[in-house]
């Protein structure tokens, strides 16, 4: 199982925080430094100070890291325009010589619409236009050199686009589709991504997510093998019980929530329920970490969970 850090900026953090922890996260042998793609805190406080953008972030880290993988968990397509965004992606892709990843969602956090003047859509509208935007940016990406790209949706049209600039991956950075839908998500996860990705269910609700993946997999002819299955989940983690309470108090939850709905506990606990995902059939676990300051946490995480997963 491959363990992979993800963070959540929107709750409060700079720029220089989030290289530290990218840093420290590529030392330590983590396959990946992710974050979220929000403008507005969720829960408890004021977010201070601010929210950094997603790809600009990814951009600095590109040139700041040499070896772990860079992505989104996950841009938001009420966010950006679909050329424009397989412009920005292809071009951090070639910043970080290929390490980039790109995972992206309908939208769903309203507030932060309204916050800063983005326009929201029906349900249904939104995952009109995640469909359209996924099929956008992998046009655009496999359109050969030399050829236009065309396209006459119901939300976005391009017309004589040269589909430049390419990404260093070929044939493509991978795409990740999230999310618990049993209808419309694993129909986008089996047609666009290489990865599909539960966020904050326990192991039985993911498995049932993942089988509804398996399914879409086979109606549309793809071997369901051929898709990465992944989880996120909080962790807090400490060597006591002493160090467990100051960590998560730290981050505002109550150790007995943690401990049922994340992963909570000593090294060998969290091994012990991160074991459960892999039964599960998750190659790739997402630790969301929420108090980017400590990384004493990280190294613990890297130290005497990461090893015992690994391979």
């Amino acid at each position: 199982m491959e363990l992979r850090v993800f963070t959540e900026p929107q709750q409060g953090a700079t720029y220089d925080q989030l290289l530290a922890v990218a840093k420290e996260a590529e030392v330590l042998g983590f396959g990946a430094f992710f974050r979220s793609d929000h403008y507005v805190a969720m829960g408890d406080g004021d977010g201070w100070p601010g929210p950094t953008d997603a790809w600009t972030t990814l951009a600095g880290l590109a040139r700041e890291t040499s070896s772990i993988r860079l992505g989104t968990l996950v841009t938001s397509a009420t966010f950006r325009l679909p050329g424009p965004l397989a412009i920005i992606v292809a071009q951090v892709d070639a910043m970080s010589g290929g390490r980039v990843e790109l995972g992206l969602g309908a939208g769903w956090f309203e507030v932060e619409h309204r916050a800063y003047g983005i326009p929201f859509p029906t349900l249904g509208e939104r995952f009109e236009r995640l469909d359209e935007q996924l099929t956008v940016v992998t046009g655009l990406w496999a359109t050969p050199r030399g050829e236009p790209f065309d396209f006459a949706g119901r939300h976005y049209r391009l017309a004589g686009s040269p589909a430049l600039p390419k990404p260093v991956q070929s044939p493509r950075p991978p795409i990740i589709v999230g999310g618990a839908g049993r209808v419309r998500t694993p129909r986008l996860a089996a047609t666009f991504a290489a990865e599909y990705n539960v966020p904050f269910h326990r192991p039985d609700a993911t498995a049932s997510c993942f089988e509804s993946v398996r399914r879409a997999c086979e109606a549309t002819g793809r071997d369901p093998g051929s898709i990465v299955m992944s989880a996120a989940q909080v962790v807090c983690c400490a060597r006591d019980d002493a160090g467990l309470a100051r960590r998560a108090a730290r981050i505002g939850r109550p150790v007995d929530q943690l401990r049922e709905e994340g992963l909570c506990g000593s090294p060998a606990e969290v091994v012990e329920k991160l074991q459960r995902f892999s039964a599960i059939g998750a190659g790739r676990i997402y630790l969301q970490i929420l108090d980017l300051d400590d990384l004493d946490h990280l190294r613990l995480l890297g130290e005497e969970v990461l090893p015992a997963v690994a391979g």
